[in-house]
């Protein structure tokens, strides 16, 4: 069990662990159950017994609540199926029809999606706004939300979350952050203003590529609604997948620490060569938002981006497509390094690029393998005409 005075690292290893109701077992077990049975009439009574209905909890969906419940600092935690889930959740929590809402122009595309049309067919309006915009003049009389991710989905601005937040609090919006990037480790989301602290658990939550999981983290204002929104929504992460996040969970923050090592390593070697025109990676000092990275965050991950010079799409597809440790691949945060071609979507305003756009995630093979890979395929680019 962990103390309020201990540190993330130590958190991380013993927060939710319950071995005294497992026979000792230092992981809790995974509890598959639908059906729970209940000794007599009386315990059918609200409050009588704590465990009622799988989809209410097991022994390790708690244990995995409990864990990021520590971490995160909340009132709250909900788990659910994936991240994208926990957005719509989040956000469904705290809006109605003839809402406004300010969704920062470069939120995860299905995020986009689902503001563009399941929200807009229920009423609620959407507008986007430029990451680093002050968002104050952009809020309506009915603006009841302000969606922040941070960096930013596939572009990696950081966002100033503490003035977002005071800007959208003193007109009684709430604010909510996809913070997968940085996960609770790496950014205090609640500590810096953030009502819903929202995580794709498939990311680094998981680390291995094989669970689809997300979770919500609201503080204590916000802790009722989001409650009873998931319990309405009939929402519930499987025994399996809680299992493999709590698995996960305790060995994220030393897979952190060598993600960034390594992509820290590729981006400064990608930066020097003649192929690339810029580098998106605010824990590079020549990052427009390196100074706020540097002031709220407390490390980074292993998912970067960066803009080849202008070339063509078979040049591009040449590079990519023959790469010996980098996976073509959507998903991000396991232990293997991936790499996409890019297609940004803003509403605002175009995203200032000339080539094309790269995004790597760099796992936790050995750096100079990856450099070499990387610049095999940027001969292969430059064969293309």
């Amino acid at each position: 069990m962990s103390t309020k005075h201990d540190k993330p690292d130590t958190v991380i290893v013993s927060a939710g662990r319950m071995s005294d109701s497992h026979f000792g077992a230092v992981n809790t077990p995974v509890y598959r159950a639908s059906t729970i049975l209940f000794p007599d009439v009386a315990s059918l009574a609200p409050g009588k017994q704590l465990y009622t209905y799988g989809r209410r909890g097991t022994p390790t969906s708690h244990s995995l609540e409990d864990a990021i419940g520590a971490l995160e600092g909340g009132a709250q935690v909900v788990l659910v199926p994936s991240g994208l889930n926990a957005a719509t959740t989040a956000i469904l929590s705290v809006v109605s029809s003839g809402d406004h809402m300010l969704v920062t122009d470069s939120v995860y595309g299905p995020t986009r999606h689902f503001c563009d049309t399941t929200l807009k067919r229920l009423g609620v309006e959407t507008t986007y706004y430029a990451p680093n915009a002050d968002i104050a003049p952009l809020l309506k009389p009915n603006t009841k939300v302000v969606v922040c991710e941070s960096p930013g989905s596939l572009t990696f601005e950081i966002q100033d979350i503490p003035a977002i937040a005071r800007a959208a609090h003193a007109r009684g919006a709430s604010v909510l952050m996809d913070n997968t990037w940085a996960t609770p480790l790496l950014f205090d989301a609640h500590g810096h203003g953030v009502d819903l602290s929202i995580q794709a658990g498939t990311k680094y939550l998981g680390g291995h590529a094989d669970v689809t999981i997300g979770y919500v983290s609201a503080n204590q204002s916000h802790a009722a609604r989001l409650k009873e929104t998931h319990g309405n929504m009939g929402l519930a992460a499987s025994g399996d997948d809680c299992f493999l996040a709590l698995r996960g969970l305790r060995t994220m923050a030393v897979r952190l620490k060598r993600h960034q090592e390594t992509a820290t390593k590729l981006a400064q070697w990608l930066g020097a060569r003649p192929e690339v025109a810029r580098i998106l990676y605010p824990a590079l000092p020549g990052d427009p938002g390196h100074a706020l990275w540097k002031r709220d965050f407390k490390g980074a991950c292993g998912l970067f981006g960066f803009e080849l010079k202008p070339v063509s799409e078979a040049a591009v597809a040449a590079f990519v497509d023959g790469m010996q440790h980098f996976g073509i691949g959507y998903s991000w945060g396991g232990f293997e390094s991936l790499i996409l071609p890019s297609h940004i979507h803003r509403a605002t305003a175009s995203f200032d690029a000339k080539g094309p756009v790269i995004r790597i995630h760099a796992g936790l093979e050995d750096a100079d393998d990856l450099i070499a890979d990387l610049e095999l395929g940027l001969a292969r680019l430059k064969d293309i005409k």
